[in-house]
């Protein structure tokens, strides 16, 4: 059985804000982070944003249990950076962002970190787009 979406009351109805929006919301804040190449969200992911679909929320899992929410967010470190460091950054942007805007309770920001770049995410994007490029 599926746990029921937190919902924000008012003399208007109700406010429910999916798991889609939350890691959206996480993944803009932590792509902003000085350290961090790219979020990592898997083959899958990836190939969509290949194709030209950007998804701001991939490399983000969003778990919401009785008014707590836990993020884990996968990401790729740039080299030079103290690995630490950015992990701590992230966790402190997302925290506050999520919070900010949804108003919801974050309980945790766990940061995987699956790889480390020589590129910034902008040069990987560009890198992304003249593959797709067809002379």
């Amino acid at each position: 059985m599926e746990n029921a979406k937190p919902e924000i009351n008012n003399e208007f109805g109700s406010i429910r804000i999916a798991d889609e929006v939350v890691s959206t919301v996480a993944g803009l804040a932590a792509i902003e982070v000085e350290g961090v190449a790219a979020m990592s969200g898997g083959w899958g992911t990836d190939l969509v944003e290949r194709l030209g679909r950007k998804n701001f929320g991939k490399g983000i899992k969003v778990e919401i249990i009785d008014e707590q929410t836990e993020i884990d967010i996968f990401i790729v470190v740039q080299f030079g950076y103290q690995i630490p460091d950015v992990a701590e950054n992230v966790q402190k942007e997302v925290k506050m962002a999520v919070e900010t805007m949804t108003g919801l309770s974050v309980a945790a920001v766990n940061v995987h970190i699956v790889g480390v770049s020589m590129k910034k995410s902008s040069e990987i994007d560009e890198e992304i787009s003249e593959d797709l490029i067809i002379e």
